[in-house]
């Protein structure tokens, strides 16, 4: 029978011991990320579940190393243990790394409050012909030791079962360094502060003899007669932590059964496969080979461009057609997952939006529910696939550890201009959203470095975004017989790296100087991503972009198709061929000059080229409504019932736009102010006064590089002026940096000698 009471654990252990691992395994799809009140450290939280055994809320505290008070992540874990009382600790232990995973658990023994070690890998560590005597090690430990494997699902219920009994019983703590020569200053440290009735005398006691910042501060009484039992020539923290140590080797090291079947000395796979991925040489283009072989697989009509090489004749494979899997394949060619499942959706909701127009008989509300809602909705929803199977790429490489070694690579480069590798994995969070991207930022450590991070966090194109790149990209192939979709998409997703790169070089060396902090970065093993966990994944992705289509590009979408009906009169225009006299219309055709520069203004129709803009603003609430925007329009036009990548296709052929214009709209939106959510979160992130020269950033960086694009693809010979252009700029950086850095060495060199005398 579970236990009516429901608790509150907490989950505590070292970077890389599998502890998210374990969170997603015993929260599911309940878990939330959130951020701790007043602390710029992100917040993970959810809730387990069991009839037979109880129910309990989760929080995923950060990971650390000890309670030490050196990083905000330590700072956190330390102050929800005391202050937030959770009914039980459960530490995870690496159990191929015991010696350094333990030291944080000889901290954690000395608070009052129940404590559960979960000895997480242990999977691996049998995998290597070695095993750990639990019940010896709980000996030693004097709590519960479980062994589990959160990537397997072995012994998590007993996990739980144990935690919770374990709650259920008042737990003193007892500390390693009791047995040690500083017994007995630990013993009188202790008794001052139960004498002034203060919870968790024995952690504080300890944490005053090694000089915490933390407790001087909070327990200024206390920590004054505590230090004074500390011997003026004693180093009790040093002394301590090789106590912990000694302790770990004598004590915890023997319950450690057997010998590893591997060679210490020999290098392991991960170190075979590091010895490629992270090379000097081949470290990045292995990488943009990744990302061009995820965009191939997502998006390509022609799988492995076997049609293109002829596999398959003039006449094409079987096409299906008139079935529902008549989109497997596509122009001939063998259609990836993401297209095959989009084409099905695109067939299904054109079925039901010809079925909604059959059985609707007034003229303004099949308008208003077929063109408007459905084009504009389901025009959107269409992408799920895409969206889905992309994300799915990315969670990859990041579950298997391979996007930890693509910021460690990029250090190296990213530190010869005063950058850290450290701000690229917000960065690559950043494709699958920029909200999440952006509070990831907490984790860096400076905040000029946090504020150059988020300008360009937007550079990267988010999940919204793609809906826009492959539609346009599929009507510009399919317009002009231009490349492929899936090589425009890699284009411009390696582009808006670069970008990304080349603007932090730019502020660092110039507006967001500053000395640059060390890169430390612990890189995990490679291992076999989680099924499970990437399924919940996946599904929060769904949820979301499902939640979004339903709400917010809904809303958008009858905004757009009302007021492209309405006039400034506020007359309902019933005739199509009117819609260049709506509010939206003569809105669009207002700041159409604007466009002009990037090849979608002046030169293209002026009855219909003000959709162009027009989608652009509405880009700005949520990306996907630059596409929904196409699809009402088209649908109002008479081109109703067609996917995405069609109804631009018809746009393209009633306003007259070229190649350079839509790759022009393309990059400009991309680069630009992100949606508004976006904006929110960056103005919360952001230090008082930066968000309007951020979006000042994002627009300017937008409107050239948008405009130098139409230039490129209408007149190649440009090129002949932007490189030049381009290089002198490089060069005014380098020498810049240079003369600065000078400047910098002279100035400490000076102050150096002047404190010398």
């Amino acid at each position: 029978m579970s236990d009516d009471k429901k608790y509150i654990f907490a989950l505590a252990g070292n970077p890389n011991c599998g502890k998210t691992t374990l969170f997603n395994s015993l929260t599911g799809a309940t878990a939330y990320v959130g951020n701790w009140p007043g602390v710029t450290v992100e917040k993970r939280a959810g809730t387990y579940k069991s009839k037979d055994i109880g129910t309990a809320d989760i929080v995923d505290l950060p990971g650390i190393y000890s309670l030490s008070p050196y990083t905000p992540e330590e700072i956190v874990s330390r102050n929800f243990i005391l202050d937030e009382h959770p009914d039980c600790v459960i530490d995870v232990v690496d159990a191929t790394n015991l010696e350094r995973n333990m030291y944080l658990t000889t901290q954690i023994l000395e608070m009052d409050v129940p404590v559960i070690v979960a000895l997480n890998m242990m999977d691996a560590l049998r995998k290597n012909g070695q095993d750990v005597d639990c019940k010896k090690l709980s000996e030693k430990l004097h709590v519960p030791v479980i062994p589990v494997s959160a990537l397997k699902f072995e012994n998590l219920d007993n996990l739980m079962k144990a935690a919770i009994e374990t709650a259920k019983t008042k737990r003193t703590g007892t500390s390693v360094l009791l047995d040690g020569k500083n017994n007995e200053v630990i013993l009188k440290a202790k008794s001052i502060y139960i004498k002034d009735w203060v919870p968790n005398p024995l952690y504080h006691a300890i944490k005053d003899l090694e000089g915490d910042d933390i407790e001087r501060k909070h327990h200024p009484f206390e920590f004054k007669q505590v230090s004074a039992l500390v011997k003026s020539n004693n180093d009790f923290e040093q002394e301590s932590s090789d106590e912990r140590y000694q302790f770990i080797d004598n004590e915890v090291g023997p319950c450690i059964i057997g010998s590893p079947i591997t060679d210490p000395n020999k290098p392991s796979t991960t170190d075979n496969a590091d010895k490629i991925l992270t090379s000097r040489i081949w470290g990045i283009p292995i990488f943009i080979l990744v990302l061009l072989l995820i965009f191939h697989l997502t998006f390509s009509e022609d799988l492995l461009f076997l049609n293109a090489m002829g596999a398959f004749g003039s006449e094409g494979l079987v096409s299906f057609k008139g079935t529902p899997f008549e989109g497997l394949f596509a122009n001939g060619g063998i259609a990836s997952i993401g297209v095959f499942f989009s084409n099905l959706i695109n067939d299904l909701t054109g079925w039901f939006t010809e079925w909604l127009r059959s059985i609707i008989t007034i003229n303004w509300v099949k308008g208003l529910v077929c063109d408007g809602i459905c084009s504009g909705v389901f025009a959107v929803f269409g992408f799920l696939p895409q969206i889905l199977v992309l994300f799915a790429f990315f969670s990859l490489l990041e579950d298997s550890g391979y996007m930890a070694r693509v910021a460690f690579i990029l250090d190296r480069i990213f530190r010869r201009f005063g950058l850290n590798g450290r701000a690229f994995i917000p960065m690559i969070l950043g494709f699958g959203c920029s909200v999440p991207a952006m509070m990831n930022t907490r984790t860096l450590s400076t905040q000029k470095e946090r504020t150059q991070t988020i300008r360009v966090i937007p550079f990267f194109p988010c999940s919204a975004k793609l809906t826009m790149i492959t539609a346009v990209a599929g009507a510009l192939c399919n317009a002009f017989n231009f490349a492929n979709v899936d090589l425009i998409t890699g284009f411009i997703y390696i582009f808006g790296m670069f970008v990304a790169i080349f603007a932090t070089i730019a502020m660092h060396i110039t507006t967001q100087r500053e000395e640059l902090p060390p890169f430390i970065m612990e890189l995990p093993n490679y291992h076999r991503p989680q099924l499970h966990s990437l399924s919940l994944h996946i599904w929060d992705k769904a949820k979301g972009f499902i939640k979004k289509a339903f709400t917010v590009i809904l809303l958008s979408t009858l905004m757009v198709w009302l007021f492209s009906h309405i006039t400034w009169k506020w007359q309902f225009l019933n005739d199509d061929t009117q819609l260049s006299s709506s509010i939206l219309a003569s809105l669009g055709m207002f700041f159409q000059p604007l466009f002009t520069p990037l090849g979608f203004g002046y030169q293209i129709s002026k009855d219909t080229g003000w959709v162009f803009v027009v989608s652009s603003f509405m880009a700005l609430i949520a990306k996907e409504n630059a596409v929904s925007t196409f699809a009402t329009f088209a649908a109002s036009l008479g081109f109703s019932n067609v996917s995405s990548t069609v109804a631009v296709g018809y746009m393209i052929s009633e306003t007259g736009i070229g190649i350079g214009g839509l790759m022009a709209f393309i990059v400009f939106n991309v680069l630009t102010i992100p949606c508004v959510a976006a904006l929110a979160t960056a103005k919360a992130e952001l230090p008082k006064g930066q968000l309007k020269w951020t979006v000042l950033f994002w627009v300017v960086t937008s409107y050239l590089l948008g405009s130098m694009t139409y230039l490129v693809f209408t007149w190649t010979w440009t090129l002949a002026i932007f490189i030049p252009l381009l290089v002198g700029f490089i060069l005014f950086l380098y020498f810049y940096n240079r003369n600065k850095t000078k400047k910098e060495k002279e100035k400490n060199l000076k102050v150096l000698k002047e404190g010398t005398v």
